[in-house]
């Protein structure tokens, strides 16, 4: 499969070289052949979508018109999108005349190209379609899935599934704006990664805008029953009613947030920043779509300890929605930059001993991960320039994008100084506002920009070391934090023989000494073998078993499953039931294959849950358990 698709590449790259010369700059600026989409926007190019729809709750379905306003060449004889499971009725260009078209074969989580005729004068083509109920894009939630007692549907577009629900050019280098008119069952609310309603519309219709230009990976739709609460002039929060109280209290600081951001790379340029709390099932911790992040229940912490990631979601508002990554091999310039930007925000905020312990929570995660895909042969993609023909770039959103990214900026800061680094990021949102960035453009930014205008000779040898080498750079950044190091001295008196109680007495616990972030660094210090009164005693003092905070109730549950802590079963059960986020599924699910007994509890506990997660989780769970047709 690899050598079919670099041989598509290859061909498309020539196909490239050998177009005339273009008269349309825009079209012509389309140099980044994206091996993960058969579109070809040297050819023509999408610049507008008008998407008329109608949701279907009882069949699981959206029948929809996508018009598409477009760029070609003048001798231009086709338009190419990307389609996945999409019934395609007919096309017709602007004045409803019929076009011809033809749907290549699928081809393995590409989907299919839509091929569409074009005449001379076709500058609009109108897409009919009807999406398939097992659109991987599209989840379709009953009542007993939510917290009241409607359906629910959300979107999740990223990284190339917009495809399932839109037929698009869904590469992450094509940017169009786009209206949509909506039609849901009365009763319910549709949101989209747009100008949104705040309120139920009578009939059920509701219309929409984005007029900045976005990537396909960035459409999205949620609807349900769902209402909003405001917590400033452009900020607010979105949620089923059981939910919108919690939320409002947890994100009640999401203007500052916004603040400081502007502060320090430069204004918000999509007016408003709300955001949407999902039913569990979401599979990420977090989906930066304009104007509304989605969110997973997760972070609804009860004392916005884990708030941490909406910063990351708005942080996207400049590196990823506003200067984006070219094509799924240059992740890291997303992700990198936007957890750099998470650190500075949280910094200013909450202050930098707070930050740091956010920055070495992280670089454990990295190094963890490093660790584990080495040990697999994959050390070629701990690379920040990933190598993604053939694959699913799914498989490239590993903290590699995310933290070795950061900490090359970070070392990149240390180097040259904070004034002098926050002057070139500023430039660098500012200049590249609403376009896309390749690794190897970037470099070159980045050496006219920050080093020979700070007078500083560009080193080849450090991007090598980083973005085309494997690992962690031994000039890697090494954050500070005296209140991790106070955690670090608990655990060892307790591995020494010190009383759990003693050590932290109780008022502590209840006084909330210790922050999540300190709590979580104490859990990951844990012995990997401990007793089961050991377990015990750390359970009955703290309680790890019952903690409304999701990130510290995974890390212990890790331990609940290697230790065969029995009295930790029923909440792990009950976790893995409710929860979708992949970052917690993968970790629990993983260390329980690891035993005989663990793979049958896995089993019977997947055969619950699985029809609550989302297509992105279940994928990567049926792999590692090999789940068989049999057992669906």
């Amino acid at each position: 499969m690899k050598s079919q698709h670099y041989l598509m590449w290859v061909l498309a790259i020539i196909a490239i070289a050998c177009q005339p010369e273009p008269q349309n700059q825009e079209i012509a600026s389309m140099n980044t052949q994206d091996p993960h989409s058969f579109s070809r926007p040297y050819e023509a190019v999408i610049t507008h979508l008008n998407w008329q729809a109608d949701v279907n709750f009882e069949d699981q379905t959206i029948q929809a018109v996508a018009i598409w306003d477009l760029k070609k060449q003048p001798n231009a004889k086709n338009l190419v999108l990307d389609v996945l499971k999409l019934e395609i009725s007919e096309v017709r260009d602007g004045e409803g005349n019929p076009l011809e078209f033809t749907v290549g074969e699928p081809r393995s989580f590409l989907g299919s190209p839509l091929t569409i005729t074009l005449n001379d004068n076709t500058n609009q083509v109108r897409v009919h379609y009807t999406t398939s109920p097992e659109a991987e894009a599209l989840q379709w939630l009953n009542p007993d899935q939510t917290s009241g007692d409607q359906p629910f549907l959300f979107t999740q577009s990223q990284a190339i599934l917009a495809r399932s629900w839109v037929p698009v050019q869904d590469s992450p280098g094509i940017r169009f704006t786009y209206a949509a008119d909506v039609t849901v069952p009365e009763g319910m609310l549709a949101l989209m990664s747009a100008k949104n309603p705040t309120t139920l519309s009578s009939d059920g219709k509701y219309h929409f805008e984005m007029t900045q230009p976005i990537p396909a990976y960035l459409l999205a739709l949620a609807v349900g029953d769902i209402v909003y609460q405001s917590i400033s002039e452009r900020t607010g929060v979105y949620a089923e009613p059981s939910v919108i109280k919690a939320a409002a209290f947890e994100f009640d600081e999401m203007d500052a947030m916004v603040e400081a951001a502007e502060g320090l790379y430069g204004p918000y340029q999509w007016e408003v920043y709300d955001l949407i709390i999902l039913p569990p099932s979401f599979p990420f911790g977090g989906m930066e779509n304009p104007r509304l992040t989605f969110a997973t229940p997760t972070i609804l912490a009860g004392d916005r300890s884990l708030t941490s990631l909406v910063a990351h979601e708005l942080a996207h508002s400049w590196s990823g929605n506003l200067v984006t990554n070219a094509t799924w091999d240059d992740f890291w310039l997303n992700e990198g930059f936007t957890v750099y930007f998470e650190n500075r925000i949280m910094e200013e905020v909450y202050g930098r001993d707070y930050s740091e312990m956010l920055a070495l929570l992280s670089l454990q995660d990295l190094k963890s991960e490093i660790k584990a895909m080495t040990a697999e042969g994959k050390s070629r993609d701990t690379y920040l320039k990933l190598d993604l023909i053939g694959r699913n770039p799914d498989e490239g959103m590993t903290s590699i994008a995310y933290d070795k990214g950061y900490y090359f900026l970070r070392y990149l800061e240390e180097q040259v100084g904070r004034e002098k680094f926050d002057e070139f990021l500023k430039d660098y949102f500012a200049n590249n506002a609403f376009k896309s960035m390749n690794t190897e453009d970037f470099i070159d930014y980045l050496n006219q920009n920050l080093f020979v205008k700070n007078d500083l000779e560009p080193d080849a040898e450090l991007y090598q070391q980083w973005i085309y080498g494997p690992g962690l750079p031994a000039n890697c950044p090494i954050p500070v934090s005296d209140r991790f190091a106070k955690v670090e001295e608990v655990v060892e008196a307790w591995k020494n023989g010190g009383a759990i109680a003693e050590l932290i007495p109780q008022e502590d616990i209840f006084l909330k000494k210790w922050s999540s972030h300190e709590w979580l660094h104490f859990i990951r210090l844990l012995p990997k073998k401990m007793t089961q009164e050991q377990m015990s005693e750390l359970d009955d003092h703290i309680g790890l078993t019952n903690t409304g905070n999701s990130e510290m109730l995974a890390a212990w549950m890790v331990h609940v499953i290697r230790n065969g802590y029995e009295p930790g079963y029923a909440n792990l059960e009950n976790f893995l039931v409710s929860a979708g986020r992949r970052k917690f599924l993968l970790p629990l699910y993983g260390e329980m294959v690891k035993t005989p007994e663990g793979k049958i509890m896995a089993n019977e506990i997947y055969a619950k849950a699985r029809k609550n997660y989302h297509y992105v989780s279940v994928a990567s769970i049926d792999k590692m358990l090999n789940w068989e047709e049999e057992n669906l």
